[in-house]
């Protein structure tokens, strides 16, 4: 029990959570807009962003500790049998070249998973093949895959738009005064609020610019840099990406499709259409 409170990913998420509210809390007790408008007696904005807080503390939580699209033992089961009833049945499946079926029956070289689905990779933190792997996020202390991408995603959106608005109630409170010293003692603690968040502000823009570019292309982190040595796709050209839809398809896709793909399907349509 108390090896599971002193894990690493439970005192990564503590972290999270302190600082969260630590911040929230700096940007109440000075007088910024937040402490403005409690004292009118208005308490829309300081409510609205107290939940919009909480919304965003809860997103990271649910992507956080949520299945990222683990690969178990039902589904290379499943993966068996579809094989086996391919084999024994589809002979136009047979006309496709043994160079591309060898993608399909890949076996992980560190867990006892023996087909591995397209697109999933061996995580070494977490000693699970992930699907549609995209990369082991250290700050949520997970994986972020197939299940729990999109919610990475969201997170990011709602964590920037809280962000630019503490940005904003954080730059409203500093006070004026006329010596230096005097003004790094009033607003010392506000001013590591304020670069606090100005650190994380980027670092959020900056992940949730890549993360809709690589979406809207259909293709994961772990793709984009590892391109040249994974099996599916080093074969293909620079700008060639078997799983592309279209912007909307692909965002579609990714938002709106909740069941497990079967990125096979999508990667040899094309080789069935000609066959």
């Amino acid at each position: 029990m108390f090896k599971n409170l002193l894990s690493t990913g439970s005192l990564i998420r503590a972290l999270h959570a302190a600082l969260t509210w630590a911040v929230t809390l700096v940007l109440f007790l000075f007088e910024t807009d937040l402490r403005r408008s409690e004292k009118r007696g208005e308490f829309l904005q300081p409510v609205s962003f107290v939940l919009l807080v909480f919304c965003s503390m809860l997103l990271y939580f649910i992507t956080s500790l949520m299945d990222p699209g683990y690969v178990t033992f039902d589904d290379e089961l499943k993966g068996r049998i579809s094989q086996s009833s391919r084999d024994a049945g589809d002979e136009k499946e047979q006309m496709i070249p043994v160079v591309q079926k060898a993608h399909r029956l890949r076996r992980c070289g560190f867990c006892m998973v023996q087909q591995q689905p397209m697109r999933s990779k061996h995580c070494q933190s977490c000693q699970h093949c992930v699907r549609r792997y995209d990369h082991h996020c250290p700050w949520i202390e997970n994986c972020v895959g197939e299940r729990n991408h999109r919610f990475f995603v969201l997170y990011l959106m709602l964590q920037l738009a809280v962000l630019l608005w503490a940005f904003h109630i954080a730059w409203s409170g500093f006070r004026t005064e006329t010596a230096w010293k005097d003004w790094l003692q009033v607003n010392l603690l506000l001013l590591l609020a304020f670069i606090v968040i100005i650190i994380f502000t980027v670092v959020v823009m900056l992940l949730l610019v890549s993360h809709l570019y690589l979406v809207s292309n259909n293709t994961t982190t772990w793709e984009f840099m590892s391109r040249h040595r994974i099996s599916y796709l080093k074969h293909c050209g620079s700008e060639e990406n078997p799983f592309d839809q279209g912007i909307l398809g692909n965002l579609w896709t990714f938002f709106c499709v909740c069941k497990t793909v079967v990125w096979e399907r999508i990667y040899f349509q094309d080789e069935d259409e000609l066959v």
